[in-house]
């Protein structure tokens, strides 16, 4: 089993910036990505970004392609999403995941942490 634990969330204006963090524990040595999703109020929870574990190979929703940057750190065991130019619609309970499938990786999740962007 892995335990991922996300950080960082919180109130911001638009045009801000906000770091998640997202630490993994257990049994990491079989991920093979992590990724962040999100889901927003009456919405579906939907792919934000992927990152390879082994390569850093990363891939991205086209909602946040250059604003958002998925890294890791493997000696910490810790993934981040660094958010820039936030927008309103950027408003939701961010999740990380962490699995075997590179592009959507979804075995074990987090517990979720709220960012809300205020206009």
């Amino acid at each position: 089993q892995v335990q991922l634990v996300e950080s960082g969330g919180g109130l911001v204006q638009a045009g801000g910036s906000l770091r998640l963090s997202c630490a993994a524990s257990g049994r990491t040595f079989g991920i093979v990505a992590m990724g962040w999703y999100r889901q927003a109020p009456g919405k579906d929870r939907e792919f934000v970004a992927t990152i390879s574990w082994n390569t850093g190979n990363t891939h991205y929703a086209d909602s946040v392609k250059g604003r958002f940057t998925i890294s890791r750190d493997n000696a910490k065991n810790t993934g981040y999403l660094q958010m820039n130019s936030l927008k309103p619609e950027d408003t939701a309970v961010y999740y990380c995941a962490a699995g075997s499938s590179w592009l959507r990786p979804r075995d074990y999740w987090g517990q979720g942490t709220q960012v809300t962007v205020s206009s």
